[in-house]
């Protein structure tokens, strides 16, 4: 039996993970079968199926060994153990070796953000006289002001904008919908880019309801974008690391901030898991400091 091939139906017909995770999982799987049969050309689909908890830790200490990073080791661990539970769930196996397999221990590292003085400055310096100036501006709105991943802002459709309700419809990770609010500001920028640029310009078949078009009328890459946030960053002389995600935590952290209900983030941003959406609270020890002073008893 191809236990592999079976595995990866099932992750993305059954888990709806994308190709990106899947194939992550299929390569840690891959690499922990090679380490099994210390054979880098055949995997041993028996070997893998009768693996032992010891020869999970075998193959971790190997990854501390040659210094393989710690998130790299957790996303192993968390490979191995959905490819067991999935192993005992088609009952190939009648118990899940890795039930007592412990990750190792990572930090949790915070993003940069940036500050509304940094992100006025960025849009300040796209030049609007250009041809892609009012497209350029627009997608910085709509990072900023909807919190979107750099993949869900290439793949936003014209059928998925509801002005006229101030949400737009987005496809995050596992291809779950969500509704996300944007603000007049945004909007005015996406529709002076409709208006314009995208009006003038010959758009290939199969794209006429992507919204954001290169030149040649075809959907941008992430990379472009990626290099476009970069050069905006540093003609406005900002100096941290700066990518398209940064928007993303930006639109989190100063909406936290404000005041902005965690449940309430957690749904804009698509986050399954409310523990990821906490991050931001770390962000601010301003914040956090006026939490306490508001609302506990003993603080003063």
């Amino acid at each position: 039996m191809l236990y592999l091939p079976l595995f990866q139906s099932y992750l993305r017909l059954e888990k709806s993970l994308s190709q990106k995770t899947v194939e992550a999982y299929l390569s840690d799987i891959k690499n922990f079968a090679h380490f099994l049969s210390q054979n880098e050309e055949k995997i041993d689909e028996e070997a893998l199926k009768n693996a032992s908890l010891h020869d999970f830790q075998n193959f971790i200490q190997h990854l501390y060994q040659t210094q393989t990073k710690a998130t790299s080791q957790a996303r192993a661990v968390s490979s191995l153990k959905a490819f067991y539970r999935f192993l005992q769930y088609e009952k190939i196996n009648e118990r899940n070796p890795t039930e007592l397999l412990e990750a190792p221990k990572i930090g949790r590292i915070l993003p940069d953000v940036l500050s509304i003085i940094e992100i006025e400055s960025i849009l300040s310096v796209i030049d609007l006289s250009s041809k892609e100036g009012h497209r350029n501006k627009a997608m910085i709105e709509v990072l900023y002001g909807c919190g979107l991943r750099v993949s869900e802002l290439i793949n936003l459709k014209l059928s998925q904008l509801f002005f006229r309700d101030n949400f737009i419809k987005v496809i995050g990770k596992g291809n779950k919908e969500r509704l996300v609010p944007i603000g007049e500001i945004a909007q005015k920028s996406v529709i002076h880019y409709i208006d314009g640029f995208r009006s003038n310009i010959k758009v290939k078949k199969g794209m006429e309801d992507i919204l954001f078009l290169n030149r040649r009328g075809s959907k941008l890459t992430r990379e472009m974008i990626f290099i476009m946030v970069k050069d905006f960053a540093q003609l406005a002389g900002i100096q941290k690391s700066i990518s398209p995600h940064t928007f993303r935590h930006s639109f989190a952290t100063h909406l936290i901030e404000g005041g902005a209900d965690l449940r309430a983030v957690q749904e804009m941003l698509g986050h399954t898991s409310i523990t990821t959406t906490e991050i931001y609270t770390h962000l601010d020890t301003d914040y956090i400091r006026s939490v306490i002073a508001q609302f506990h008893p003993r603080y003063y």
